[in-house]
């Protein structure tokens, strides 16, 4: 609080002058209510905190997000009466499915765009602030000081929105999924939908060489993944415009975090592009990491290989 009161008492060239014509009760609320601002500023508005949810939501709009189901497996009945364990997805209406994949898609584009514009607006919460403090004399603080805690009390409720919205929600299921036909009389439990988030694939630019004939890549996610899933690599030929020559590219489905791709040609530059796989239950994520390796030739054989991650 000490260090709050100084920042406070040299934030504004108004100050001690207006300080001087007011009584010591006004300057004690002039003081209580400064430092409410401060103390705002310096915790929820911080500039630390506000780089920690602006970093949040660049990771969402990089991640992919999938349709969740729960339970993701039921207990059906087949043509002779037995208990099979079955996955939902099988049992799920297609149609039906894909329409709550768009309502997941739309709802999904609509977080992201309210999240970069509640960033936005407590950046400029935060500018206005700090334009108070450092501008307003004591007689104008205290007289605007209604305004003041509204404009808190609504940046309060912005931050509490961003950080709600960083986690996707349910889905409301209006409709049926699964038909009462494929069920042959067995009791279905709720079905229960929600969106998934899963963090983009980052190359790890110092594990991933090239050598002469054959390259080396490793990725990683920001939360560490333990469960590997399918993803797929891309790999194309650069010819860095040279009409003359046919480039080619093909993909190479991998079920770990390295991958070894041999059948490279000498002193080429190849782009690799690693990418979750479109899945069933995939709804949205268009970004996806990219990396220009280049092959050693003979004549550097014994050299590093040349790593250079792409400018989006």
């Amino acid at each position: 609080m000490a260090m709050i009161l100084d920042e406070a008492e040299g934030g504004s060239e108004n100050t001690a002058h207006s300080a001087e014509q007011l009584g010591t009760a006004d300057w004690d609320s002039y003081l209580e209510k400064r430092n409410v601002v401060l103390q705002f500023l310096h915790s929820n508005l911080s500039l630390r905190h506000l780089q920690q949810h602006q970093n949040k939501v660049e990771l969402l709009k990089k991640s992919c997000f999938y349709l969740e189901v729960e339970p993701k497996h039921v207990n059906v009945r087949d043509q002779n009466h037995v208990m099979l364990r079955t996955d939902i997805l099988q049992l799920v209406d297609p149609c039906q499915f894909q329409r709550m994949k768009k309502v997941a898609k739309d709802q999904t584009e609509i977080q992201l765009t309210l999240l970069t514009e509640l960033l936005e607006q407590l950046k400029c919460g935060r500018e206005e602030l700090n334009y108070y403090l450092r501008n307003y004399d004591i007689k104008t603080f205290l007289s605007q000081w209604n305004l003041i805690m509204q404009r808190l009390t609504q940046l309060s409720t912005f931050l509490e929105n961003l950080l709600s919205l960083q986690t996707p929600g349910k889905l409301y299921v209006k409709h049926h999924l699964v038909s009462h036909a494929n069920l042959r009389g067995t009791r279905l439990p709720n079905i229960r939908l929600s969106i998934c988030t899963k963090m983009p694939l980052i190359f790890d630019r110092n594990e991933s060489y090239a050598y002469k004939d054959w390259a080396k890549l490793k990725w990683f996610t920001e939360n560490q993944e333990s469960h590997l899933e399918q993803c797929e690599l891309h790999i194309k030929l650069l010819t860095n415009g040279n009409q003359n020559e046919l480039g080619y590219g093909r993909i190479q489905p991998v079920t770990s975090d390295t991958c070894a791709v041999s059948g490279l040609q000498p002193g080429r530059s190849y782009e690799f592009a690693i990418r979750r796989s479109n899945t069933h239950t995939f709804v949205s994520g268009k970004w996806y990491d990219r990396i220009v390796l280049t092959t050693k030739t003979d004549a550097d054989e014994d050299g590093d290989g040349n790593a250079r991650a792409l400018e989006e």
